[in-house]
């Protein structure tokens, strides 16, 4: 394994171009559980609270889901090693851009600049009849649905709930980082939600080497990935950021 981080951490060392591209995994260990699997939060929640038309159609149970799982709880989170050393190299000009899948925040929040938020966010709402934006700090957050302060019309957090497109500007942006880059990091993404489990294979498809840190082998591993780390992102990061500050 030693061997394999040191080639790894040579390998993004000389990078001219290096983009990251994250999932659930990442934010594991700050607390926030996988939606999918045994202990996801769909065993937990049905994934229909999350469906654009029950939003709209039942509200108020949408609303008290929503506000359980992502106000209630992983709101709470903060970012863990692993976002903090992608800042870290973001801040060293290493990193060019963070492609997340993740709607929690905690790229930004560690200190990356240049976060593509492919589901969004729910650090900001957006009213769902006159599109006025708000951020999370101008939201009172309440057991009722948030209300527009303009038309007083419902507000709706800013991710990708189930049967939304993706936004374009992000899938754009995540198209031209991924194509750019000469190395792509994956981190904690089991490559099985599509559209986002392209942007990889975009990096590949234009020449790009890819390293994987994920416990469990992926979608990705025996197909495109060439440096399969299976360990957990913070110590994968950390072992790498190591030798990194050591070349």
């Amino acid at each position: 394994m030693d061997k394999i981080l040191k080639q790894a951490a040579e390998i993004i060392n000389k990078s001219k171009f290096l983009t990251v591209f994250t999932g659930a995994g990442i934010s594991k260990e700050s607390g926030i559980p996988v939606f999918r699997g045994s202990q996801g939060l769909y065993s937990k929640y049905d994934p229909s609270v999350l469906e654009i038309s029950n939003y709209f159609n039942n509200t108020d149970e949408s609303w008290k889901a929503i506000k359980e799982i992502f106000y209630d709880f992983i709101g709470k989170a903060k970012p863990n090693l692993a976002h903090n050393i992608l800042a870290e190299w973001e801040n060293k000009g290493i990193l060019k851009a963070v492609i997340t899948q993740n709607i929690d925040n905690l790229h930004t929040e560690a200190g990356n600049k240049t976060v593509i938020e492919y589901h969004g966010t729910t650090n900001n709402f957006i009213c769902t009849n006159c599109t006025s934006n708000y951020s999370l700090k101008e939201i009172t957050i309440t057991d009722k649905p948030p209300k527009c302060k303009k038309c007083n019309s419902l507000l709706k957090p800013d991710f990708v709930f189930f049967g939304e497109g993706i936004p374009q500007q992000a899938a754009n942006q995540s198209h031209s980082f991924s194509t750019k880059s000469d190395v792509h990091i994956i981190i904690g993404t089991t490559g099985e939600v599509y559209p986002a489990s392209y942007i990889p294979i975009y990096a590949k498809n234009s020449g790009a080497k890819i390293i994987e840190i994920n416990p469990n082998p992926s979608e990705y591993t025996n197909k495109i990935t060439d440096i399969y780390l299976p360990l957990k992102a913070s110590e994968a990061l950390g072992k790498l950021n190591s030798i990194i500050s050591n070349l």
